[in-house]
This record gives C-alpha cells, structure tokens and sequence, in this order.
C-alpha cells in the first residue's frame, strides 16, 4: 500500500494550489482521509479530513480557504488551496486509515509529503 502525495509548488500570497494524494496496492476499504503540515519548527497539524461519506472538518486556519474532497473511484483525495498565505508554507503530508486485503484491521498510512512555499 502506498500514497502519493503531489501538487506542491512555489506560489505567491493570494494564489492557489491542489493537493492531490492517491492511495495504490491491494486496499480493502478506504476510510477517512485527511491533509497535515508540516512547518519549519513547529510540530504536524492536521487541516482538514474526510470521511469516506464525504463529511469534511477543517481547522479553522483554512476555513473557506480550502476545499477538501475524494473520489472514491480513484481512491484519490484533493486539497483545494485557494487564498494562500505566507504562513500556509508547510510540507502537507496525506494520511489514510485503511484495510489491506490481506488484513482485517484498519491502520493509518501516510504519503511523503508535498511541500508548498507562499511567498509574501
């Protein structure tokens, strides 16, 4: 099982990014997803999850900034970045809680990371 993150870039204040994380391998069942980042000095935060119903929670930092949202089809979630910040610049990581078909218990997997820079 593997998850690729990818999308990340250098964009100016005010601009906008997506996010994309695709979940690949012999996956069961596919539950939450969620975005967290990753500040120079400061610890992972989450930013927003979705269910696999498609009911969404944001920090409030991005509230109406960003759009989460997944097609279960592609096993692919999406992170919407619009109205961007100097302070959003983070390395974003993508997590999933999962079954393997091989398994019966769910376990979190995380991507390698995207980094997005905002410049003033």
């Amino acid at each position: 099982v593997q998850l690729q993150a990818s999308g990340g870039g250098l964009v100016q204040a005010g601009g906008s990014l997506r996010l994309s994380c695709a979940a690949s391998g012999s996956i069961s069942s596919l539950y939450t997803m969620g975005w967290y980042r990753q500040a120079p000095g400061k610890q992972r935060e989450l930013v927003a999850t979705i269910t696999s119903s498609g009911r969404t929670n944001y920090v409030n930092s991005v509230k109406g900034r960003f759009t989460i949202s997944r097609d279960n089809a592609k096993s692919t979630m999406y992170l919407q970045m619009n109205s961007l910040k100097p302070e959003d610049t983070a390395v974003y990581y993508c997590n999933a809680r999962l079954v393997e078909r091989t398994g019966i218990i769910a376990y979190d997997y995380w991507g390698q990371g995207t980094k997005v820079t905002v410049s003033s």
